[in-house]
């Protein structure tokens, strides 16, 4: 029997917030909806899809609806999960992060909250491009693909 002995406590595992990927098509294109975080605000600057922290009480999928409401001030008309997590670790508190991902599919321009202060309608490689965190950028190419081979009507989440 193997046994493996650690030194040190293992990192903690959390899921703390979710990711949203919002999309639409127009003209047949697939577009993908990013917002610019104001300068007040942590991020300020960089180009984001939506995401935020769960609440207590709150599933992740409620999160997502919530969220995306506050930032764009839309419902979607489409909510499914993504069959992948976003991770990352986070060393300041020895942590790694899980963060559930979901698709949103909405129909009109977002009502920006105070936390942006632009939006872009963007094809999937031009959204990449925006996009800071390799783990979002991979997130959103597997958004982008299981939408061209239809796959994501069987993840759709009942709301």
């Amino acid at each position: 029997m193997l046994l493996i002995q650690t030194l040190h406590p293992m990192p903690e595992a959390a899921v703390r917030v979710v990711d949203v990927y919002p999309y639409r098509y127009v003209d047949g294109a697939l577009l993908f909806l990013l917002l610019r975080r104001a300068p007040h605000v942590p991020y300020a600057g960089a180009w984001r899809m939506v995401g935020g922290k769960i609440e207590p009480g709150e599933t992740a999928w409620q999160t997502a609806l919530r969220e995306l409401h506050e930032e764009t001030g839309q419902a979607p008309t489409r909510l499914w999960a993504l069959p992948s997590v976003n991770t990352f670790y986070e060393w300041q508190h020895d942590r790694i992060n899980l963060i559930p991902a979901f698709a949103a599919e909405l129909a009109a321009d977002p009502v920006l909250d105070d936390e942006h202060d632009a939006f872009a309608w963007l094809p999937a490689e031009e959204a990449v491009l925006r996009l800071r965190w390799p783990e979002q950028q991979r997130l959103l190419r597997l958004t982008a693909r299981l939408l061209e081979e239809g796959i994501a009507p069987e993840l759709d989440v009942a709301f």
